[in-house]
């Protein structure tokens, strides 16, 4: 049996460490079934400032992995995010190499069709890079992809709390106007995807300042070994170092890879067929696919104090579960009562370094951090509106 959290959310094992949180794969006792929850103690304000960001981001889109509900402790808190069982590019790169051409295609275009439905929201990730790309586990069939970690994503014209000479970002797959400490922007975000296409196409890290320095001296390279032009044409045109002379947005990034795509020869009968493994491994003892095997002290018990928060109005108290939105008349709607939780304005941590988030740490399936929880119950309840600066 697991400790559970908030009378809801059965933890079962961690799968993941990383700087900030915690995440563990959980049995969530309301819907039944297995979830990720990410957990984090409230003692790190920076970090609780941008977990509380983060779980107030809504996207509904088969390629963004974004949080689904969420629940308070005492000195902790925790959202939830679909399991996500196949590991990030960063495993699929280990176990394969260089990718073939036709099935990074595939791949940079739900990458692109997830990250044109963040920008929809205005929002600018600002972390793209293949440890935030995670992976279902489809075998050899088609493979799906889900945009994570959305730490520390922005809001178009939110105010940072970091000062706005610090870089907030990966190493390495930052954008030459991001290393200037320009405001965040889409054409960033369009950066690091050609810099994880890249990974993809030739397995391994680029040379992200080689590159810049060449683009910037010589202008567009030729085609690398091995990436065939239609293709090449596509991910130098989002490696530009100018941002004006990348594309505008994901949606017309798109729209050329699907062009070049068509271009490309057909795969033959003897190419690798890329497989991509569960790498969450078995359950632990007392766990079957099912669930749990026994039922856990504090399933079901009731919240009964309160923990707070801002609301997106910046006041009022709610509460409600994940299948609806929070009351604001103080009625018992099924979670405990907690205030509403807006969005809080946020940027990176303090001394500069790269937060950790889902799906962040290289070596884990998830990233995670912070000790095992245990639960005294004061509240859950469902994702609060996101703001609209």
């Amino acid at each position: 049996m697991g400790e559970v959290f908030a009378g809801r959310y059965e933890l079962v094992d961690p799968i993941g460490r990383g700087g900030v949180g915690a995440v563990w794969r959980a049995w969530d006792h309301r819907r039944r079934r297995y979830v990720a929850a990410k957990v984090l103690q409230q003692r790190d304000a920076h970090s609780l400032l941008r977990f509380v960001r983060e779980q107030a981001l809504r996207i509904d889109h088969p390629h963004v992995l974004a949080p689904a509900s969420w629940a308070a402790d005492d000195d902790q808190v925790l959202f939830t995010m679909d399991l996500v069982a196949g590991g990030s590019l960063v495993h699929l790169v280990g176990d394969y190499g260089p990718l073939p051409p036709a099935f990074v295609c595939t791949l940079l275009d739900q990458l692109l069709s997830g990250l044109a439905a963040v920008h929809a929201e205005d929002v600018v990730h600002r972390d793209i890079k293949p440890a935030n790309v995670l992976l279902e586990a489809t075998g050899t069939g088609r493979p799906r992809l889900r945009l994570s970690d959305f730490g520390i994503a922005m809001r178009l014209g939110e105010p940072r709390l970091t000062e706005t000479n610090l870089v907030v970002g990966t190493p390495g797959y930052l954008a030459p106007e991001q290393m200037l400490g320009a405001e965040p922007d889409f054409p960033a975000d369009l950066f690091a995807v050609g810099l994880v296409a890249l990974y993809l196409l030739e397995g391994a890290k680029p040379d992200a300042k080689a590159l810049i320095q060449y683009f910037a001296a010589h202008g567009t390279p030729s085609a690398p070994k091995g990436i065939p032009e239609p293709l090449w044409q596509v991910v130098a045109s989002l490696l530009q170092p100018d941002p004006e002379s990348r594309f505008r947005t994901a949606t017309g990034a798109r729209k050329a890879l699907a062009a070049a795509a068509e271009l490309l020869p057909e795969p033959g009968p003897d190419d690798e067929s890329i497989e991509i493994f569960d790498q969450l491994g078995p359950l632990p003892p007392g766990f079957a696919p099912e669930g749990p095997l026994k039922r856990a002290p504090g399933v079901g018990v009731k919240p009964r104090t309160t923990t707070t928060g801002t609301s997106p109005t910046g006041m009022g108290t709610g509460m409600g579960t994940d299948s609806g939105p929070g009351r604001r008349d103080g009625a018992d709607s099924g979670g405990g009562p907690v205030e509403g939780g807006g969005p809080v304005e946020s940027g990176g941590r303090p001394d500069g370094a790269t937060p950790m988030g889902v799906g962040s740490s290289p070596g884990g399936r998830y990233s995670m951090g912070a000790a095992a929880p245990h639960a005294t119950g004061p509240g859950e309840g469902p994702l609060p509106e996101p703001h609209t600066p």
